[in-house]
């Protein structure tokens, strides 16, 4: 009984972990395909462009909904029920913090209007912007929205999301141009992957030298009267090995310099923006220069201007004092002429006063500064006196 029970426990065991080693071969797959379509893409762009009728593309577009859609949680509607999502929806709220983002300009396509249209489409926009690698890295950081929208087990939630951010990093060097108005974006049909280009049997070193040691042992145990011509299959297998380790390098040399170009076109674009904003630099101090100079001129000029007016009213007093005099003086010879002196002063006061620049010319030379005010406030000053009131004042007519 006791054996049966523990039969019955393995049993059980095993069932349960058919399950979790399923699910582990499925994300190990998924991450090897995306990583054999980022090679291939990157390949196939040493060649020519890619856009939305490269089957290579369609392949690793299908491949990263796949990845992006694996074991997402569905919403929960009013009744209970749970409704099928798309992985837009959890992109549109673990992309928001990505400084210049597209995601309102998806949500505002008028031609997309499907959750699985939209994300196809910020596909093609982030490959587009080259931000694709970004946008993943900081949904992937996003834990809490991860874990609200994906279930255990999930590609995004595992280990391999971080291989999925690095390995997506190489297509930054990558000019892609793509329409998004096209059959792509249909959201009526699921995404299918291609398989067939990735079933191709390549031979690793670890299998080829224990081929070759099998060989050794059949060789050894073989009839004493065998010829050396048998030696000849492990040379052949030797070269082979050396022929794939050479294409390996040179696959790995094409990565580094696709990985070299997108960093040199980087740091052309951080140059470019640096030149422009040392010019924008210039520019604004320029201009601060320029302000500063006109600011000094008007100074100067309101200077210049007080100066003026001030000269004029002490003409003014010394005119106004001397007409004073005179007509004290003709009133106190001959009271009979005293209207005649104050004639004469008037005139004398009238030619001083055509020798001196007039204040109406002075106040049109005003309106050209900022400083106008200045006329009104040394008019009301009690230092302008008016020549007229005080000739006709009543202290300085004869009595």
């Amino acid at each position: 009984m006791a054996s049966l029970g523990l039969g019955g426990l393995n049993v059980s065991a095993r069932r349960k972990s058919v399950p979790s080693r399923n699910a582990l071969v499925e994300r190990r797959n998924l991450i090897t395909v995306c990583r054999f379509s980022v090679k291939t893409l990157i390949d196939r762009s040493c060649f020519e462009t890619i856009d939305d009728t490269s089957p290579e593309f369609n392949n690793f577009a299908a491949i990263l909904e796949q990845i992006l859609s694996h074991r997402l949680k569905g919403q929960i509607t009013w009744f209970g029920y749970e409704s099928p999502r798309s992985f837009w929806d959890y992109i549109r709220v673990a992309c928001r913090k990505v400084s210049h983002n597209c995601i309102c300009s998806i949500e505002n396509m008028e031609n997309v209007s499907s959750s699985r249209a939209k994300g196809r489409a910020w596909i093609r926009v982030a490959l587009m912007e080259k931000h694709l690698s970004e946008y993943i890295s900081t949904a992937l950081r996003d834990f809490k929205t991860t874990r609200r929208f994906y279930e255990d087990g999930a590609i995004v939630l595992g280990e391999e999301a971080n291989m999925l951010a690095g390995m997506l990093l190489g297509l930054n060097a990558i000019d892609f141009s793509f329409c998004l108005k096209g059959e792509g974006l249909d959201g009526s049909f699921p995404a299918v992957i291609d398989y067939t280009p990735y079933l191709k049997f390549t031979q690793s070193s670890d299998s080829i030298s224990s081929d070759e040691e099998e060989l050794r042992t059949l060789g050894s145990s073989g009839s004493e009267g065998s010829t050396p011509e048998k030696i000849d299959p492990p040379f052949i297998t030797d070269e082979n090995s050396w022929y794939n380790k050479c294409k390996r390098v040179e696959q790995k040399y094409r990565l580094a310099l696709e990985q070299k170009g997108y960093l040199e076109e980087l740091v052309r674009l951080r140059e470019k923006q640096l030149s422009e904003s040392v010019s924008q630099n210039k520019l604004l101090l320029q201009r601060i220069e320029d302000m500063d100079l006109s600011h000094k001129m008007e100074k100067e000029q309101l200077e210049y201007i007080i100066v003026e007016l001030q000269d004029q009213l002490k003409s003014f007093q010394s005119l106004d004092q001397l007409s004073a005099e005179v007509s004290l003086s003709q009133s106190s010879l001959d009271p009979g002429h005293s209207q005649d002196g104050k004639q004469d002063g008037m005139n004398l006061l009238n030619e001083g006063k055509e020798e001196t620049p007039s204040l109406l010319g002075l106040c049109g030379s005003l309106t050209s500064v900022a400083s106008y005010k200045s006329l009104t406030s040394l008019k009301s000053s009690e230092y302008l006196a008016s020549p007229t009131t005080e000739m006709t004042s009543p202290g300085l007519t004869p009595s």
